[in-house]
């Protein structure tokens, strides 16, 4: 049994599209990271750097104590090799399915949030930060457009670099790109969107979250110092 700690996020989503893809049991804890669980103490010792998700796993392959990670890329890669899919054994292969991850814990990811920070939640409006991560994010659409021209998924077999990297391109249109522009990211975007575990992973969220984002919300998540009133 898996105890998994969510909610509906493009980082959340590729968790749930893993344990269905899996078919391991789990067990979603919701964290509401717009009323501020992700720092309730219980959390924080899973999750040190409050952020979902955060995973705790009942019966760890070496049959010790649950054993807990951090950060979506951890994860993902932890469970691959927990159960030894989704993430090559042969040196080769391996390398180029965590190059494509790194590049979305690195690049994609981090671009795109921020992408939708200034586009869609910053108080004001600042032009040169708006067309900045747009533009990067476009820059990443490219990369991996190229790449899927010449592979049916990210890195050659469907793997984790693939549940990795689908969820950022979901919101595509709130990042002002367009898919018609990048048809090999298209063809293997819908490819992945009619996969039933990716299907059943969405279902999840449903009903989670809200739509919008609250003034209070905002100021949970984008006023964090060190030092948290």
């Amino acid at each position: 049994m898996i105890e998994l700690h969510y909610w509906p996020t493009p980082n959340g989503h590729k968790i749930t599209i893993f344990l269905e893809e899996a078919g391991l049991p789990y067990r979603i804890h919701p964290i509401d990271i717009g009323k501020g669980a992700q720092f309730d103490p219980a959390f924080l010792k899973i999750a040190p750097n409050n952020r979902i998700p955060a995973i705790r796993d009942l019966n760890p392959a070496d049959g010790g104590a649950p054993h807990s990670v951090f950060e979506s890329g951890a994860i993902l890669v932890y469970l691959a090799q927990k159960i030894g899919r989704f993430l090559p054994e042969e040196m080769r292969a391996r390398s180029h399915v965590m190059e494509w991850l790194f590049w979305q814990m690195g690049g994609l990811g981090p671009m795109a949030g921020q992408n939708h920070h200034f586009n869609q939640y910053a108080p004001e409006k600042i032009p040169y930060a708006m067309e900045r991560y747009t533009k990067e994010t476009n820059r990443l659409y490219g990369v991996l457009d190229r790449q899927l021209a010449n592979h049916a998924f990210v890195a050659g077999e469907y793997s984790i670099a693939d549940m990795a990297c689908y969820p950022w391109i979901v919101p595509h249109q709130r990042q002002q790109q367009n898919l018609d522009d990048f048809p090999h990211v298209k063809r293997w975007f819908e490819a992945m969107a009619k996969r039933p575990a990716v299907m059943r992973a969405y279902a999840k969220g449903e009903g989670l979250r809200e739509e919008g984002m609250s003034e209070a919300a905002k100021k949970i998540l984008f006023g964090q110092t060190a030092k948290r009133d």
